[in-house]
Parts: C-alpha cells; sequence; structure tokens
C-alpha cells in the first residue's frame, strides 16, 4: 500500500528558509517551522539532545488541524550509517520500545527509518513514533514524527512521507 503523501506547502532547508539545513524538503500545507536555537547550559539544551544529535527545527502542525510536529535533528559529522543514528536517537529515550527499523531512500538518498512506541507517563498511553535518518556530508539529519497520540501521528504521517519523498542534499 503506498502511503498518503501530503499537499506541498512550500519548501525548508535552503538558505534563506526558516531552517537552513544541508538538507531541503517539501513541507505540508500549512505546516509552520521555525529554527530552534537553545543555550548550550540550559535544562531546554538536554531535552534537545537525543542520541548523537541535536533538535534544529520545529515544524508545527497545528496551523493544519494536528498537534504535533516533525522536528529535524543534526549531528556532527561521523562514520555512522543512517541506522546506527537512528539506533543512538531511539535508545536515547527511556520510554521507547519495539522499535523496528528499515532501510528506505530519503529522495534519492540511502535512509534509515524507524517505527516505534513511546509510553506517556502524562497520558498514561502508549503512541506510535516515526523517524528517518539519512547522512550527508555535514553529518546525520533525523526527521521525526510525534504527535499527541496515535491518532494524531497517524494523521500526520502524510506530511512526513512527503518530507522523505522530497529530500534532496544541499
Amino acid at each position: 500500500a503506498e502511503a498518503a503523501v501530503a499537499a506541498k506547502g512550500g519548501r525548508l532547508g535552503g538558505a534563506g528558509s526558516a531552517c537552513e539545513l544541508p538538507v531541503t524538503f517539501d513541507l505540508a500545507a500549512r505546516w509552520k517551522p521555525k529554527a530552534i536555537e537553545l543555550e548550550p547550559d540550559s535544562v531546554l539544551a538536554d531535552l534537545a539532545e537525543q542520541g548523537t544529535v541535536k533538535m534544529v527545527c520545529e515544524i508545527d502542525a497545528k496551523p493544519a488541524g494536528n498537534i504535533g510536529f516533525l522536528r529535524v535533528w543534526r549531528g556532527e559529522a561521523s562514520e555512522d550509517d543512517p541506522q546506527a543514528v537512528l539506533k543512538a536517537f531511539v535508545e536515547d529515550d527511556p520510554n521507547a520500545s519495539e522499535a523496528a527499523y528499515t532501510q528506505v531512500k530519503a529522495g534519492a538518498l540511502a535512509a534509515a527509518e524507524v517505527g516505534y512506541t513511546v509510553h506517556s507517563e502524562l497520558m498514561d498511553e502508549s503512541k506510535q513514533e516515526r523517524a528517518f535518518a539519512v547522512i550527508t556530508p555535514d553529518g546525520p539529519v533525523v526527521v521525526h514524527l510525534g504527535g499527541l497520540d496515535s491518532d494524531e501521528h497517524t494523521a500526520m504521517l502524510p506530511a512526513f512521507e512527503l518530507a522523505k519523498r522530497s529530500l534532496t542534499l544541499g
């Protein structure tokens, strides 16, 4: 079954976009991106680091009617492959379980994707999450989709698919 892809609302990642990244990809219509810049020693800086990557961009789905975000994370250049980057990312979340990794393409680039479950203490339930990773000359990039709950996550998957399918270097 082909995954649904959201309608394009713009492009993110290039010079002059809300978040300058080593990759570019299409954004779903009405999703609003903003760069994340954290003070290095702030409490929030710890939350914005997961595995070997740091959060650099957050794309809010609320203007499109969903509760959740696509978040973009970047790491330093290393010898890691996309799956190693994703494994470190998921393993750094103490509430993550049931991770299933696959080799995929993000645009024309080799990528790894993971679907997993995160238990929310606040909601007292588990929810689905998904991420993909690519390696660029400037280091790994992880695009992560969460959501308030599994229903919101499922509703936002077309935006995740749009980002993955339209991704290019630079």
